[in-house]
């Protein structure tokens, strides 16, 4: 009996190896699992929800905001809405990194006003963007559309259509874009942006006009929690266009000036002016009528909730 006790640990020996080989293998797996697979790392885009994620580091992402409409004009320069009204908009972006530093991307909004009887505008963009470290660049065709009704007529009201780049008659735009910006370092950056288009108006509209041809410039700093932006467009005639009473060099121009301070309580405060400089007077002159081209300031506050 005494010799069965003394070799029964004996006997157990190979049980406690198996016991801490096991225990040691699982601790391996869990610590693999754990450890994020540096090949797979994708920067991601803050508000952005991961749809999928190949084995060799692609993913496909969807982004979704809403946001006031000046805070969208600082991303979207090629056409200014105005400021002051109650207005939002809500925006969908898929995206899907190509390749290292390389995503495309799609995406839709939709631009409404507190007043119901006001018609929508709905935007669409495709594009591509390269993302290389210290700088970025993309490139994207954009359209911009107030949907026809089938029940109501398309009578826009003097004082209750949208405004978009001084067009009460706006009707649609199509206006490819292009993007960059320059880290100069982990809290500043420079931003710019260029727009050439065309934009259409709706039949029997004061200007007589069809079509305009619309240009876009914009250039952007940003330091922490503040930037500012400077946006310049310019308007004219479709040289194509049918009963055109204006001139060939006749231009509307103007230029737009904002600030935004980003508030630690995820709010920002915009202040700033449109058309601070244009050269339209916004009334009829005596080669016509002209766009609403009005310095409008304004001072506007989003919350984040």
């Amino acid at each position: 009996m005494r010799r069965l006790l003394l070799s029964l640990p004996i006997l157990l020996m190979p049980l406690i190896a198996v016991g801490q080989s096991s225990t040691s293998d699982s601790r391996i797996v869990t610590k693999r699992l754990l450890k994020p697979q540096v090949d797979q790392v994708v920067q991601v885009d803050p508000g952005a929800l991961p749809l999928w994620r190949g084995a060799d580091g692609r993913m496909l992402t969807l982004k979704t905001d809403s946001d006031t409409m000046t805070a969208i004009q600082r991303s979207d320069a090629p056409m200014a809405f105005h400021a002051p009204d109650a207005a939002k908009t809500k925006s969908t972006d898929v995206q899907y990194g190509l390749s290292q530093g390389l995503q495309a991307h799609a995406g839709f909004s939709e631009h409404t006003w507190i007043n119901n009887r006001v018609p929508r505008v709905i935007g669409s963009e495709v594009g591509a963007t390269y993302n290389g470290g210290g700088y970025s660049i993309g490139l994207s065709l954009g359209a911009n559309s107030t949907p026809n009704s089938a029940t109501l007529p398309r009578l826009l009201l003097p004082g209750l259509a949208p405004s978009v780049n001084g067009l009460s008659s706006f009707d649609s735009s199509t206006q490819l874009n292009a993007r960059g910006r320059l880290a100069l370092d982990s809290k500043s950056g420079i931003d710019l942006g260029a727009s050439v288009g065309r934009i259409r108006l709706l039949s029997g509209n004061v200007l007589g006009l069809s079509t305009l041809d619309q240009k876009a410039l914009s250039f952007g700093v940003d330091r922490g929690p503040l930037s500012g932006t400077i946006v310049g467009r310019t308007m004219q005639p479709d040289a194509g266009s049918p009963g055109n009473s204006y001139s060939p060099d006749k231009r509307w121009r103007s230029i737009d000036l904002g600030v935004t301070w980003r508030l630690p309580w995820q709010g920002e405060l915009s202040i700033g002016a449109q058309n601070v400089w244009s050269s339209g007077s916004g009334v009829n002159t005596p080669t016509g009528p002209e766009p609403d081209q009005s310095r409008t300031p304004y001072v506007q506050y989003h919350q984040d909730l």
